[in-house]
């Protein structure tokens, strides 16, 4: 009984600790080859796209080749699974996904949107 008062006390006072706050840090760092899934359940993140840059989580510059792939923000779109550093699975509806992203056309503003 006590350790469990203890527990929720710990995460109450390191609210870094939760889910969403860690899905929140990584999305901001990747970057690589990408696979888009039809099932959610097989993604590593399901993504939503926005029409507008100001809603995006992060913005998005779409590579000709892995190889250029190489910081956040920039990704490249294999159609072969093996091939992707990360599965997506882009959502219809916003509240589903991890995060929110907006393709660009200028590869130097690709990244978190701050």
């Amino acid at each position: 009984m006590i350790a469990g008062k203890w527990i929720l006390l710990w995460l109450f006072l390191c609210p870094s600790f939760s889910g969403n706050s860690i899905v929140q840090k990584q999305y901001c760092h990747i970057y690589g080859t990408f696979y888009i899934v039809d099932d959610p359940k097989d993604a590593d993140y399901r993504v939503y796209e926005e029409e507008s840059e100001g809603s995006a989580d992060v913005w998005v510059y779409e590579t000709d080749d892995k190889l250029f792939a190489d910081r956040p923000g920039l990704w490249y779109f294999t159609e072969t699974k093996a091939f992707a550093d990360y599965y997506v699975y882009f959502d219809k509806q916003k509240h589903l996904a991890d995060f929110s992203i907006c393709f660009i056309d200028t590869e130097s503003f690709a990244g978190c949107n701050d």
